[in-house]
């Protein structure tokens, strides 16, 4: 059956791809996006080259999920809504705390007021989660117990510790996160994340829709902002080498992430989006692989030919995590998908993208600068 398809946010890096995606597959798309300059730059209707890729294919409204005007006119017609629109970036959010709130969680209950006070023809919900919503995630303690490690504190790092602690134990082993573990958010982001996702998948059911919540691990690909220097370290490191400037590495290097290409998450979310069997679930979508700082930039030296200076400098910042890994067995075994693109194959991928694309300015130390104004960088 034909669908027809709101993307709130799907002006992006993963709204577009998906955009393409759902009409591939012989479905209308509607796309709203409020097309703001920290990602899309300061003429997107001219210059963005994802706004481009889905002239003519897509509707696209420019409007936010804060106006209920505008999310109104989005909903015309719409049977899914995948709902991508948020602010995102962990260090930012620390300190825009009522623009993050405002975004992701006003304009997610805006969303729902809508759908459970007027007329529409939704029939399934899918929200844009995180691995945020975490905290520091799962570990394993000597004796075998799963244990979800509290927040890191200022006064162990400040000293060059930077390990997770829960009480006295001593050998954590990181294990694979599941979807059934605590859920403690270590910002403003991720808290904000895991209210849109508690908003959908509480309020959903009792209107008739059919709620799926995705928590995205770190997405990465061609298209990724390179911009935006809160959009993740694969972008700014890309730029730093191209600029010939070296790369600062926080903490010791060895911190974490799950890296998953956009498009394994292009098609977790059309399958959350489309399949029978993903309503009433959450899924973590990301590789099952825990990739390290340091071996990021090896892989992006091998991808570019070239390398820069690096400097294990020690300096961290409040609210990040130090490990992530997610368990996608439900993925698995309730889609039957696993992701396809391997780390080294997905930042080769990127890094040819990358050459393509014109150098972008250091917007990534005021960021930076703009966190240590706060006390939020160390």
């Amino acid at each position: 059956m034909a669908e027809h398809v709101l993307i709130t946010g799907g002006a992006g890096f993963i709204g577009t791809r998906l955009a393409r995606r759902f009409v591939e597959a012989g479905h209308t798309v509607t796309v709203l996006d409020a097309l703001i300059a920290q990602v899309h730059g300061s003429d997107p209707r001219n210059d963005s080259p994802l706004l481009k890729s889905i002239d003519g294919i897509a509707t696209v409204i420019e409007g936010t999920v804060t106006s209920s005007d505008d999310l109104r006119r989005a909903l015309e017609g719409a049977t899914i809504v995948v709902h991508l629109a948020a602010e995102t970036g962990t260090g930012q959010s620390m300190y825009e705390i009522d623009r993050y709130t405002e975004t992701n969680i006003g304009g997610t209950a805006k969303l729902l007021n809508l759908l459970a006070n007027e007329p529409h023809s939704v029939r399934r919900v899918v929200v844009a989660s995180s691995r945020s919503i975490y905290g520091e995630g799962a570990y394993r303690t000597s004796d075998g117990r799963i244990v979800y490690p509290a927040h890191r504190q200022d006064a162990d790092m400040s000293i060059g510790d930077f390990e997770v602690k829960f009480g006295g134990e001593g050998g954590l082993e990181l294990i694979p996160t599941d979807e059934s573990a605590k859920l403690h958010p270590s910002s403003v982001y991720g808290i904000t994340k895991q209210m849109q996702e508690s908003l959908i998948m509480t309020v959903a059911p009792t209107i008739g829709i059919e709620p799926v919540s995705l928590r995205y691990q770190n997405v990465y690909g061609p298209g990724q902002s390179l911009k935006n220097p809160y959009t993740g370290i694969l972008s700014i490191f890309s730029t730093l080498i191209r600029q010939g400037k070296g790369i600062n590495i926080f903490e010791d290097g060895l911190e974490t992430r799950d890296f998953v290409y956009i498009d394994d998450v292009v098609e977790a979310t059309f399958l959350g989006a489309t399949h029978p069997e993903a309503a009433g679930n959450i899924f973590n979508v990301g590789s099952g692989v825990a990739t390290s700082v340091q071996e990021v930039v090896g892989a992006l030296f091998a991808a570019f030919g070239t390398d820069v200076p690096t400097h294990i400098s020690g300096n961290y910042r409040l609210g990040d995590i130090r490990h992530n890994v997610a368990d996608t067995t439900r993925l698995e075994e309730t889609l039957s998908f696993t992701p396809r693109v391997a780390f080294a194959d997905g930042v080769k991928r990127f890094a040819e993208w990358v050459l393509t694309e014109p150098i972008e300015g250091d917007t990534y130390q005021k960021s930076l600068d703009e966190m240590a104004s706060r006390n939020l960088l160390k």
